[in-house]
């Protein structure tokens, strides 16, 4: 029978005679997991069922008593616990909003879900950038969740702030490469093609460089300074 066995393991598992023997050794082991699993399930069930008998016998003894049980009228499960609320209105309304971009990093912590670490990083997006000119732009931070970003609005006023913008006709390579929307190779390219053929004079000029997408020129177009 052992034989006939395990010249089925290696016709139709491909087992070698060593891994037959030791399939034929786990197979106990695997029986007694499925056991316990049951066991285990069949004992907590029923303890479930003794604490409920308990319970049902110790509202019989009260009621016996003269206790007069009263259900209460609220729901054990109430819905709005699972809404994600918004910040309280009331105390919304007792804050003064100020700029977006006149916010430092503690300020930026008062909105619920921006911790330090997150406020820096948000400044220091911004300060590298030089300003936003777009809420969108906020997408662009690691780790900040767009209901993050939604809360922020509710604090702070935005409007377009830009006090930094790039000399694209006097930077070099290495200053340009620094900004967050110029790869090395982007600068590199860009300031070939200037000294090549002269000054830009507008965004349009940079398409004609062709290995520039139009969505990526008219993303840095609102930092460059064409004078």
């Amino acid at each position: 029978m052992n034989a006939r066995f395990f010249y089925w393991l290696k016709i139709y598992l491909g087992f070698s005679r060593k891994e037959s023997r030791g399939f034929v050794m786990l197979i106990p082991v695997l029986l007694l997991l499925v056991l316990s699993t049951r066991i285990l399930k069949e004992l907590r069930n029923g303890a479930a069922e003794d604490f409920h008998l308990q319970y049902l016998a110790t509202l019989d003894s009260l009621e016996a008593s003269g206790v007069v049980l009263v259900s209460s009228p609220y729901p054990v499960f109430n819905p709005e616990d699972t809404i994600i609320k918004k910040s309280n209105e009331k105390q919304l309304d007792n804050l003064k909003r100020i700029p977006f971009s006149e916010a430092d990093s503690v300020l930026l912590q008062i909105v619920p879900g921006i911790g330090q670490s997150t406020a820096s990083r948000i400044v220091k997006f911004r300060e590298s950038l030089g300003g936003l000119h777009s809420k969108n732009q906020l997408t662009e931070v690691y780790g900040l969740k767009p209901e993050t970003i939604d809360a922020i609005w509710e604090y702070f006023d935005f409007s377009p702030a830009i006090f930094k913008k790039v000399k694209i006709n006097q930077v070099e390579v290495d200053e340009l490469g620094k900004h967050p929307y110029f790869s090395y190779s982007e600068s590199k390219v860009l300031i070939a093609f200037r000294k090549q053929h002269g000054n830009f004079h507008s965004s349009d000029d940079l398409k004609r460089i062709k290995i520039f997408k139009e969505e990526w020129i008219d993303k840095i177009s609102p930092y460059l300074d064409f004078d």
